[in-house]
């Protein structure tokens, strides 16, 4: 299998090797991003926020408890951002945390943490039509003006997971925007599991974890965008969305992963195929660990 086809592609580049160097974010003892020097250099400057070590980065000292610390880190972004050292804010909350949403240590806005190697959270929904005894799936083309990937193939639903709104009413509101499912129906999503995964991006160090649920809706319905983020949508045959993974790059570069969990789950990729165990043991990789100069330890 070439180097430009296969599944296990998508897994490698959403998993590569961390070459460059990160300083690790430490709070209450625990590493909770990672940050590129450049940008450690300039929080050099901001003394009453953090203190910059010569191996890692920590909260000054008076930051003890999750308020103190989330007002902190959100006047830092706005001064950064003045700086231009990282993306404005965009007024949306996301957990700072080293395990999982519910042990967040503060929160920080979604745009600047992607800077600080924050970890992620967000939710992605198939769905897929059954026809007789084959398989439909829909999916979205995302509008061009997108700022990632623009008119690339997306899940039919897929966002992020912001602080203070739980799992359900997320998936709710976001299958409402997207794709136009009422309440009723999107309740019938079935959550089947994460994936997860570790990549360097342009804005800094990605360690991500998505929440998958698969819904299977009626042959009648079909979906419309309300929030202008999708071009169009298209009800595909299973085995033409698993050609476009395994061909080409029409998809969002994470939601291959999604859509290769789904192929399995559903018996569309077997154990016969020469890429099934690697394929299994890369959809869930855990937190990226790297050494003290950056690079990613295995």
């Amino acid at each position: 299998m070439s180097e430009s086809s296969g599944y296990l592609r998508h897994v490698r580049a959403c998993n590569p090797p961390v070459t460059e160097p990160f300083l690790p974010w430490w709070i209450e003892g625990q590493v909770v991003g990672w940050v590129r020097p450049g940008l450690a250099r300039a929080l050099q400057g901001l003394t009453t926020v953090f203190e910059v070590l010569p191996d890692r980065i920590e909260l000054a000292p008076g930051l003890n408890d999750f308020d103190s610390r989330s007002q902190a880190l959100a006047e830092a972004g706005e001064r950064l951002a003045e700086l231009g050292l990282v993306t404005p804010p965009m007024g949306e909350l996301y957990p700072v945390t080293a395990g999982g949403r519910e042990a967040a240590l503060c929160v920080m806005d979604r745009a600047v943490a992607a800077h600080f190697g924050v970890r992620t959270f967000g939710q992605h929904l198939n769905g897929y039509v059954r026809d007789g005894g084959r398989l439909l799936m829909w999916v979205g083309r995302r509008a061009r003006d997108r700022l990632v990937y623009p008119g690339r193939l997306d899940q039919l639903v897929a966002g992020g997971l912001p602080w203070g709104v739980g799992l359900e009413e997320n998936l709710l509101k976001e299958c409402r925007e997207e794709a136009d499912i009422p309440p009723e129906l999107a309740r019938k999503a079935v959550p089947v599991g994460v994936v997860s995964y570790n990549r360097v991006a342009e804005r800094g160090f990605r360690p991500d974890l998505l929440y998958c649920y698969d819904l299977e809706l009626p042959a009648g319905f079909t979906p419309r965008n309300t929030d202008g983020e999708v071009e169009s949508f298209q009800l595909l045959p299973l085995e033409e969305v698993a050609r476009r993974v395994r061909e080409t790059d029409e998809f969002k570069l994470n939601c291959n992963l999604v859509v290769i969990d789904f192929l399995i789950r559903h018996g569309f990729l077997g154990p016969e195929h020469p890429e099934y165990l690697q394929l299994n043991l890369g959809l869930r990789r855990p937190p990226g660990r790297m050494s003290a100069t950056g690079n990613q330890e295995s």
